[in-house]
């Protein structure tokens, strides 16, 4: 497979529209039980207020996970990802009821040589940025 996004498309500052994720509690049990991260800060109510923690918060791998599936959705192929980087600087607080919602964005920061592009990733939730330093290298066609 190829990426979609042509090279010759996108300048610097083309910005990618923003999505939105939900995020359930089922999520984070079904990403526990892939990753092995069974901690019960992600998945228990009572142990997470006890860590002093607002509720269950999401994995951090799992924010940047969503993140990383946004730029590969963009790119129109998971491949094209040849560099993928972030910071966690927040918290994905995950309530019972209703859940939360990740909004992710992107803008193109750099084209390099060879049909590839840096992508300036934003991921926030409640209006917090969750993510920094989120960029991808991405190759284009």
């Amino acid at each position: 497979m190829t990426a979609t996004v042509k090279y010759d498309e996108v300048e610097v500052g083309t910005e990618i529209p923003a999505r939105t994720f939900p995020v359930s509690r089922l999520n984070l049990v079904m990403y526990a039980g892939a990753s092995g991260d069974f901690n019960p800060i992600h998945w228990n109510e009572t142990f997470a207020k006890s860590a002093f923690l607002p509720d269950v918060i999401a994995h951090g791998m799992f924010t940047m996970a969503q993140a990383g599936r946004f730029v590969t959705d963009w790119a129109g192929d998971p491949g094209a990802v040849l560099d993928y980087g972030v910071r966690f600087s927040g918290m994905v607080v995950v309530p019972n009821d209703g859940g939360a919602t990740l909004e992710i964005s992107g803008t193109v920061e750099e084209k390099l040589d060879g049909n590839k592009v840096v992508v300036n990733v934003v991921a926030k939730a409640n209006d917090q940025k969750v993510l920094t330093r989120a960029k991808a290298t991405v190759q284009l066609a």
